[in-house]
């Protein structure tokens, strides 16, 4: 054997494992690529119905949405409503009553006058701003124990 056909030889041996390493390579891409086909099938046949699902859901939402939109264009209405009586009332009501109670107090006021001599002072009063004085009745502090 000359050294060009061991050179060849080795070469053709060389090749041969080469072509293998490829071939086994290839398999293995092909069942690569096979799983990855199955799984995309088997996501496409769950995600549609779910998407479909969705879509229900969705419509559902606007529809909700829309019934509350027009519940809340009620409820605006009713507080317009509301507010427009409750400044009708307080035009028609609120200046007599305001008449009523100034009158009210005036006599209250003259009645009380009315007791006590002319030429009398009033009793004198002593406003404290903040501060919550004990009731007159009770005694003052000293008697706030004994109550009853």
């Amino acid at each position: 054997m000359s050294g060009g056909e061991v050179a060849g030889i080795l070469v053709a041996v060389f090749w041969a494992i080469l072509v293998s390493f490829l071939a086994l390579a290839l398999v293995r891409l092909a069942q690569t690529l096979k799983a990855a086909t199955r799984l995309v099938a088997e996501v496409t046949d769950q995600a549609v119905p779910l998407l479909s699902e969705a879509s229900a859901t969705v419509r559902e939402a606007n529809t909700q949405l829309a019934r509350v939109d027009s519940i809340a264009s009620d409820v605006q209405e009713v507080t317009s409503n509301a507010s427009a009586l409750s400044s009708t009332v307080s035009t028609a009501f609120g200046g007599p009553l305001v008449k009523v109670a100034a009158f009210g107090y005036g006599v209250r006021r003259a009645i009380g006058r009315k007791g006590r001599a002319e030429d009398e002072p009033a009793p004198a009063r002593t406003v404290v701003i903040g501060k919550s004085l004990p009731s007159a009745r009770w005694g003052g502090r000293r008697n706030r124990g004994s109550k009853g």
